[in-house]
């Protein structure tokens, strides 16, 4: 219980954070506290109580939560489709404007979640392999994920990683955080040299960047 009323909280241990920190986790609608590893539980709830007032209202504005069941509309790359339940058959199809999910409906979020990460899977690293390709480099492997606070990653191995949801967003978006990771095969910083790379590779990054300041926090609240 906050002085706002009740609030979910995650509690955290990381052997990397150097002090107590907090962050409101839009997917699951929670606030996350994040210990050091001789932090007290005690100092992460000083810090929750001293920013109660924030927490509350960051929370209160959270976009509402959107589920994948029939008759819901979700965007895919920019485009809102209904999901239409069909009952018989297996598979999910595109078509009208909607997204034709046969089989039981108890599967339907568990097909309709699946269909979306292939389709991410699928979009993204034909986009990866391209932009890499135009500045000669080349990626280990891509891949997506279901993360909670990052688009997109890139590890010192040249594997880059993507969210799944970024297929939700319009192909504006995905066009610079694909740029912005592959510009990490070069520059694991974001130096000058970065920035100039990122440019090079897209022509969406301040619109992109806008998009997912105004909008990032509505594609963590879906599915």
């Amino acid at each position: 219980m906050l002085p706002g009323g009740a609030a979910e909280v995650h509690w955290r241990r990381s052997d990397r954070a150097r002090q107590v920190s907090l962050r409101i986790d839009p997917r699951g609608g929670r606030v996350v506290v994040t210990l050091p590893t001789k932090a007290s539980r005690q100092s992460g709830l000083q810090l929750l109580l001293a920013h109660a007032a924030w927490v509350q209202a960051r929370l209160a504005a959270l976009p509402r939560l959107v589920l994948f069941v029939d008759g819901a509309q979700v965007p895919l790359n920019g485009v809102a489709h209904r999901i239409v339940h069909i009952a018989g058959g297996r598979g999910v199809q595109i078509a009208d404007g909607a997204i034709h999910v046969s089989g039981g409906a108890e599967f339907l979020p568990r097909r309709v979640k699946d269909f979306f990460r292939a389709e991410a899977r699928r979009q993204l690293a034909t986009l990866a392999v391209a932009k890499a390709g135009n500045v000669g480099v080349a990626p280990r492997r891509v891949s997506v994920k279901d993360t909670s606070s990052r688009w997109g990653s890139c590890t010192s191995q040249r594997d880059l990683a993507f969210s799944w949801r970024l297929v939700m967003a319009p192909g504006f978006v995905q066009d610079y955080v694909v740029a912005h990771e592959v510009a990490h095969l070069r520059h694991m910083n974001h130096s000058a040299a970065f920035w100039g790379l990122v440019d090079t590779l897209t022509e969406h990054r301040e619109p992109a960047i806008g998009w997912l300041r105004r909008e990032g926090a509505q594609l963590m609240r879906i599915g």
